[in-house]
């Protein structure tokens, strides 16, 4: 069992920046990628970013490509969300995730997450 728990949600004006983190413990597997989700009110939780055990590969959804910037201290089991250039659009609970894959669906763990809350 792997326990994930995440830190640094908060409330931000449009255009401001916040960093995520989401620390991993337990029964870790090096090998497997982490990533995060989010969640609006009413909404289906959806997919933002992912990256690679090694660090050196990385996906984003559309909506979030160019303004944040996901990453990963393999030696702290920690990985990272920057989210700069932020917009109401992007309010959400944010769900930090871990392997084996990262389709919703077949997420091996869920942080309980943090919520973001960005004003106009």
């Amino acid at each position: 069992q792997v326990q994930l728990v995440e830190s640094g949600g908060g409330l931000v004006q449009a255009g401001g920046s916040l960093r995520l983190s989401c620390a991993a413990s337990g029964r870790t597997f090096s090998s497997y990628p982490m990533g995060w989700f989010r969640q609006a009110p009413g909404k289906e939780r959806e997919f933002v970013a992912a990256i690679s055990w090694s660090g050196g590969t990385t996906y984003y959804a559309d909506s979030v490509k160019g303004r944040f910037t996901i990453s990963r201290a393999n030696a702290k089991n920690t990985v990272y969300l920057q989210m700069n250039s932020l917009k109401p659009e992007d309010t959400a609970v944010y769900y930090c995730a871990y392997g084996p894959t990262m389709t919703l669906k077949a997420i091996g763990s869920w942080g309980q997450g943090t919520q973001v809350t960005v004003s106009s």
